[in-house]
């Protein structure tokens, strides 16, 4: 069943896949459908593919070839810059690990 909340997500504690109820696909790691198998809490179904066909649909929003207005609507969201920050720098940190290996690697070859 396709909808609008057909999304893959990796959820990393049982709250959280509860608050996703509704959602088409899920990826849960083995201790937590072991958590949520034994667990007898009732879990009502959060989201609906029928009532978000009905629901307003969502503004698309753009920011091709305008780079304050991205600017200005990333630091309105904290948690948006927070993660993006953290991504660059995962990144950057990932790809100095890779040159020491790299470097390791062809000073034995």
């Amino acid at each position: 069943m396709s909808s609008k909340f057909s999304i893959l997500s990796v959820p990393s504690q049982t709250g959280e896949i509860k608050a996703l109820a509704g959602v088409d696909f899920l990826t849960i790691s083995p201790a937590l459908l072991e958590d949520l198998k034994s667990s007898t809490d009732h879990v009502p179904k959060k989201l609906d593919a029928a009532a978000a066909a009905k629901a307003d649909p969502i503004v698309r929003v753009s920011y091709v070839n305008n780079e304050p207005e991205f600017r200005w609507a990333l630091l309105q969201d904290q948690m948006a810059f927070d993660k993006l920050h953290e991504g660059i720098k995962k990144f950057a940190e990932d790809g100095e690990a890779l040159k020491v290996v790299l470097k390791e690697k062809l000073s034995k070859v």
